[in-house]
Formats: C-alpha cells, structure tokens, sequence
C-alpha cells in the first residue's frame, strides 16, 4: 500500500521527478484525534506541538471530556461559587486545565483537584478539617504558619500521652481503588537568614510504639496499618490504607485515623499537614513526592 502512494505521484506529473512523501502535516485532523483521544494528557500535549494538524485536533471536546472523571460536573456544582460555574461553558481542555488546579471548598479546610496525568479525582482535608484531641489546650496543641503546607498552617504537637487524629469525608467519588495518607513532619521548620531550619528538639517518643492508622468505609470496608515515625526534618506520606468504590452515583463516606494512646510514655515534637486521598494508580508517584 505504501509502494502504490508513494509511486503515484511526481512533480509536474513526470514521472521520472522526485517523488512525493507523505509528511505529518498531510494526516487529517479527524484521524489526529482519534490518536489523540487514545493517550494519556500529557501525552497529547506533548503531540500537540507537532504540526498544525495535531494542534488543532488537540481542541477537540470529545477527546478532554474522556479524560474527565464521570462526576466532574458534580464537583464544579460542589466547590465553585455560583459566579464561578460558568466554567462549564468552556472547551473542555480549558475545564481540565483548571480542574488540575486545586480549588479550595468548605471554608478552605478542603481541596480538591484531578491528577494532570490521569484526570483521577484527588481530595486532601487540612489539620483544621481533622478532629485532633486536645487541639484547644495550647499547653499540647498550637497552629503555626508555614509555606511547606498548601493550607499556609499545620498543627504542631508539643507534647501529649494521648495522640489521636480523626477525619471524615463523604464524597461521591468515581468508581475505583483510592489511597489516603496522613502528611506528617517530626520536627518544626522554618527560615533563618533565607535558609530551612528545623528545630527537633521536642521530638520524642515515636520510636517506642507504631502509630496505628485506620480506615473505615460506609460499605464495611476496615483497614487497619501501624507503622514507626521516622525521618525528622522530612515531610512524609503516610499510608493509612486503600478502599474501592464500586458506584460512583452514591456517596462514599470514610472515616480514618491516626492514634498512639500508649499512656506509658510522651510524644512530641510532631507537624500535622492534612489527609489525602488519591487514586491508587497515582500512588507511586505520589511516594516519590512525599
């Protein structure tokens, strides 16, 4: 087939005059997107700067709305002001684009964004969203200020015998396998002369017992893991445990937790961020970021 194209053509009609060779530019535009419409986003971004063709197929609606999760309508309803919802009416790359973006919801305790690479539907939940024993007794518990969270605030404890960090969410989440994490820090950072510093002088405790982190969802699903503090100066992800949706038109509600109520001993010297959950088949990236 490629011999019967490339022969029947010349300059001028002579036939003895150079050929002429199909280019990138000579695919059409409707055969660029179903290209397009089998790749990941990154991808067809990256495709997009290869000719005129695939620029404009990149445009198309039908190729951005399937990598839009099943419920995408639900969250701009849910997170954006009313002024704001006119989002819908624009290409649906654009919707993308600023659904990769996290937007804050339930009085900026909350965020919520797609991972770019797969358009999965991404949550976190700051410290002021969690319920943390003893938050109001600035002898154990105090909010500090700081750039390292994307809230601009986490919860620092001094010193307690009762550690114990509760959440609860209820979402209505695509159908799939999700991950939550706790993002925690022992040690209190910040800045000096432009420089990070990180003062652990009231970390202590955490390498006697395991936390313990808990899950639980409203269609019975229980995870149970424990797992050592470590590396203080660092922002770590922990894994509390992965749970499924199978419908995605019903709400999800999960609650989890975080504990070490061994009242033999203090611990101190922590940093808690917030919660997350991302889908799992982020998961491996989202480790090497933590």
């Amino acid at each position: 087939m490629g011999a019967n194209i490339s022969g029947g053509g010349s300059i001028d009609g002579d036939a003895t005059g150079p050929l002429l060779r199909p280019r990138l530019d000579d695919i059409p535009e409707s055969c660029a997107a179903l290209i397009l419409a089998r790749l990941n986003p990154p991808e067809i971004c990256n495709l997009a700067r290869l000719n005129r063709s695939f620029r404009s197929a990149s445009l198309a609606d039908f190729i951005w709305e399937s990598k839009l999760p099943s419920n995408y309508k639900l969250i701009v309803e849910k997170v954006f002001v009313e002024e704001d919802r006119d989002l819908m009416n624009l290409k649906k790359k654009d919707v993308y684009a600023r659904l990769t973006k996290p937007i804050p919801f339930d009085g900026g305790t909350k965020e919520i964004w797609l991972d770019k690479n797969t358009g999965g539907v991404c949550l976190s939940m700051s410290s002021k969203a969690l319920t943390i024993t003893g938050i109001d007794d600035r002898r154990y518990w105090n909010h500090i200020s700081t750039e390292e969270s994307s809230y601009r605030t986490v919860a620092y404890l001094q010193q307690t015998w009762w550690f114990e960090v509760d959440g609860e969410l209820e979402f209505q989440f695509p159908a799939g396998t999700y991950s939550l994490f706790f993002r925690l820090h022992l040690g209190k950072s910040s800045k000096r002369l432009g420089r990070r510093v990180c003062n652990t002088e009231h970390v202590h405790g955490w390498d006697i017992k395991p936390v313990q982190f808990q899950l639980t969802t409203s269609d019975g699903q229980h995870v149970v893991s424990r797992c050592y503090l470590d590396n203080p100066g660092s922002w770590v992800l922990y894994h509390v445990g992965d749970f499924i949706v199978e419908n995605s038109n019903a709400l999800t509600n999960i609650k989890f937790s975080s504990t070490q109520i061994d009242c033999t001993h203090t611990k101190g010297g922590l940093c808690v961020d917030a919660a997350f959950i991302y889908p799992s088949s982020a998961r491996k990236e989202v480790k090497l970021c933590s």
